[in-house]
């Protein structure tokens, strides 16, 4: 089944991004950018550079930056 995303800024995702991470206690110390990237085959055109994670939080923190990947799509300029 596929989903069609949301469309959103990379404000938005940014914002979507740290109040996600802020939920999870082993995460509020995650340091991310959020960078666009040119649109692949599947369709990614944008990326979570997670610079600074405590290694108990890795984990975590990969699995809602992937949960939110594959919710937003980044909106068209």
């Amino acid at each position: 089944m596929l989903v069609e995303k949301t469309p959103a800024t990379l404000c938005e995702i940014r914002t979507r991004v740290y109040h996600a991470l802020q939920r999870h206690p082993l995460c509020r110390q995650v340091k991310f950018d959020v960078m666009q990237t040119p649109r692949s085959r599947r369709g990614v055109n944008w990326t979570v550079n997670i610079r600074a994670v405590e290694a108990r939080a890795l984990w975590e923190a990969s699995e809602i930056v992937a949960d939110i990947q594959d919710a937003y799509d980044l909106a068209a300029a």
